[in-house]
């Protein structure tokens, strides 16, 4: 759980690190919406392309991705495994009551894992180069046109910021807590599903205490500091555009042109 990269931010210098946060967010939910345009081999190549490009862009170690897609290798691969056997269609190259094995389904699961991983990478290139404060403000950005309708952006904007903040440091504190309980003779590791489950069950206690005390020290402190919401508050960080962040529209131009350009109706 310590090499979980959500919420993590990693010191760097490159190109990526110096981009506007505010292009950053945009950049990363348009690309995940581009990567469902994709629908055929060439498509998805152009999309992996892409997404290695970013990751070579930010001149971070490629074990730094992997650590951080490995947590979650197993999700992709079931879901990958669910579309394997229960997408029929095309040739059909085995079949079992439920189950089948078809053309459809090899490709379907590959472009199912594509997606996931493709999705999680650019995702990690957003987190790891951007200050979750710079995050924050981004999503206030994105939100503003929101408070024509009374929507509390700011609050929404301070509860996202805080809960991604906080993600690594939930992380840590439950290896303190298995780690001290281990000491004690627990055993996390042997056993089948239930019986791991079972020693799982009395880290919640502790945790869920912890993260209470937490969340009670970060209220008084933001009270004692005099935090009111947006009311008369000016920004400490200034978010300006620059010209490398047309890096990030003639990127995003050029990858939906080619997308458009490759993909089957």
């Amino acid at each position: 759980m310590s090499k979980i990269l959500i919420g993590r931010y990693v010191a760097g210098d490159s190109i990526i690190y110096r981009m506007d946060p505010r292009g950053k967010l945009l950049a990363t939910i348009i690309f995940i919406l581009f990567v469902f345009l994709a629908n055929n081999p060439v498509s998805y190549l152009i999309v992996t392309i892409f997404s290695i490009a970013a990751v070579a862009a930010t001149k971070l170690k490629p074990k730094v991705f992997w650590d951080g897609v490995k947590p979650l290798i197993w999700l992709i691969l079931f879901t990958s495994f669910l579309q394997l056997f229960f997408s029929v269609g095309g040739t059909v190259y085995w079949q079992w009551t439920i189950f089948a094995l078809s053309s459809y389904g090899i490709t379907n699961a590959i472009y199912i894992f594509i997606r996931f991983t493709v999705i999680i990478l650019i995702s990690t290139v957003m987190t790891v180069t951007t200050k979750p404060l710079e995050i924050a403000d981004a999503i206030e950005w994105l939100l503003k046109p929101l408070k024509i309708v009374h929507v509390p952006v700011d609050k929404i904007a301070l509860i996202m910021s805080i809960a991604l903040r906080f993600v690594p440091t939930l992380f840590d504190e439950t290896l303190k807590i298995m780690n001290a309980q281990r000491s004690r003779g627990a055993d996390f590791n042997n056993g089948g599903l239930v019986t791991r489950a079972k020693a799982i069950t009395p880290l919640l206690v502790p945790l869920f205490i912890n993260s209470l005390e937490t969340a009670i020290d970060l209220s008084t402190a933001m009270e004692s500091r005099g935090y009111r919401g947006d009311q008369g508050r000016t920004k400490f960080r200034i978010l300006k555009w620059s010209n490398v962040d047309l890096i990030n529209l003639i990127y995003f131009i050029l990858l939906l042109g080619l997308l458009l350009i490759f993909r089957t109706h």
